[in-house]
């Protein structure tokens, strides 16, 4: 694939960083892109492995030796549409997949992957720069009503799908707007928000129906829903929190990651939503616990709002730097990531537990913790604390939200909490439902969430008319 000889005599090259200094100033994307030839180039390193393992590094089955074949060819239409043939959404996992394909690359025994993330997002990009990207109306009406709960990537992805094959498809959300997580979670420095739009108009053409402050299970009853529609899919999420039940928890100042992020994507929109009581990092000590990516937005955010300091803490002991190819390879690794938000100014440390919170006047003032061994247990003589004006908790999720919708349908969970559902049929215990995304499988990626959207939209097709054409 690509060119046959690209991979020994062209070198790894992917996109480059607008320099800290500049981009903390604002919340806009701040990488840059490769140009056409650099991404031709990178795109000629695909060699010719036999066996594409990145085919299992990548959720939603992306034909990566095709599209790099084709851009190194010139042939960026036809890359475009090759790709959108598994993806909905190129342009989003082009910027915030974590490229599990790329951990699967064969090159990646060199530590030389093929830059395939940065190549499916320029050919997004390409594609909506050329018009390439048109809405997709379908040439007949099924007369099957679909009900959509929850516009994240999983949603999105269903309800795109399914009003492709000629259903009536109704998005209902909670929020103001539609994306979700893309829109309300992950900050505008990662990917702007006309990336979701654009695509919501995309759908609207193609006669999706978003309904926006719809939220059921408290606005409206999720019975009501299943009984005026032929399906209804649960796309709504794993919205639940982790906590940390410790001693001064309640103290002012320490919110979970959710209430923070969302606030501040909502003033870079200009959203006109009462956003509750301010939350910001400015001229504050910001500790951030939890070390994942979600951990991550919250240090960018409160570097670019102004804080004093940031610092993350990781219950769990410090990853290598690298990983053991021959025991990791192709399955993605534990090692040590550096984020563009961690080179922004922030301390990390693992291995820490946190004891308690103490404050005055009711606000959190210091953290209280120690270093834990592999058991996590207390390491005498470690103990520390550390001034802390505001404690964001990222500490991931646990579930979806119980109350309302899925109370009142009473469907069926499984072991940790997510509404049980297969990932052949995604059929819930309740006739006429399905779900499918994190609120199916737990907290993951937007790669599997949008993998479940399509394929649920596959089962719910095939449900309501016997057959789909619609690819899984």
């Amino acid at each position: 694939m690509g060119k046959v000889t690209g991979f020994l005599e062209i070198d790894r090259r992917d996109r480059k960083y607008l320099p800290a200094s500049d981009r903390i100033r604002n919340y806009r994307e701040f990488s840059i892109p490769l140009g056409e030839e650099g991404t031709r180039d990178q795109a000629a390193r695909c060699m010719d492995c036999g066996i594409p393992f990145c085919h299992s590094g990548c959720p939603v089955n992306n034909q990566i030796p095709d599209f790099n074949d084709l851009v190194y060819n010139d042939d960026w239409r036809e890359a475009l549409r090759n790709l959108q043939s598994t993806n909905n959404f190129p342009e989003f996992t082009g910027r915030i997949c974590p490229a599990p394909c790329e951990a699967a690359c064969t090159l990646n025994l060199e530590d030389t992957p093929v830059t395939i993330k940065t190549i499916e997002g320029a050919i997004a990009d390409r594609g909506w720069q050329e018009g390439w990207i048109v809405p997709e109306i379908a040439a007949r009406r099924t007369g099957r009503r679909v009900a959509v709960v929850g516009s994240g990537p999983a949603g999105l992805a269903a309800a795109q799908q399914l009003a492709r094959v000629g259903h009536e498809v109704h998005v209902y959300e909670k929020h103001a707007r539609a994306g979700g997580l893309l829109r309300y979670g992950i900050p505008d420095f990662k990917m702007e928000k006309h990336h979701v739009d654009r695509r919501v108009k995309q759908m609207e053409a193609e006669g999706v129906t978003f309904h926006y402050g719809c939220h059921v299970g408290v606005t409206v009853t999720a019975r009501e829903l299943a009984e005026s529609h032929d399906a209804v899919l649960l796309a709504g999420g794993a919205e639940t929190p982790r906590d940390l039940p410790v001693e001064g928890r309640d103290l002012d100042g320490i919110h979970f990651a959710m209430d923070f992020l969302p606030q501040q994507n909502r003033r870079v929109s200009g959203e006109n939503t009462d956003i509750g009581e301010p939350i910001l990092a400015s001229g504050k000590h910001v500790i951030v616990i939890g070390g994942g990516d979600t951990g991550s937005d919250c240090i960018g955010t409160s570097v670019r709002q102004g804080a004093l300091s940031v610092r993350q803490f990781e219950i769990m002991p410090m990853p290598p730097e690298k990983e053991n190819k021959l025991t990791t390879w192709p399955n993605w690794p534990l090692k040590l990531r550096t984020s563009s938000s961690h080179e922004e100014g922030a301390e990390r440390d693992f291995a820490v537990n946190t004891v308690r919170f103490s404050g005055s006047r009711g606000r959190v003032t210091r953290l209280h913790g120690v270093q834990v061994d592999s058991s996590f247990k207390a390491i005498p003589g470690t103990e520390f604390e550390l001034p802390a004006d505001l404690v964001l908790l990222a500490m991931g999720f646990v579930s979806p939200v119980k109350a309302g919708m899925i109370e009142d349908l009473g469907v069926a969970l499984d072991g940790r909490g997510n509404v049980k559902a297969d990932m052949q049929s995604y059929r819930t215990s309740i006739d006429k439902v399905w779900a499918a995304g994190d609120m199916r499988r737990g907290q993951s990626l937007v790669v599997w969430a949008i993998r479940e959207g399509r394929q649920a939209a596959r089962a719910i097709d095939e449900a309501l008319t016997g057959a789909s054409v619609l690819p899984r």
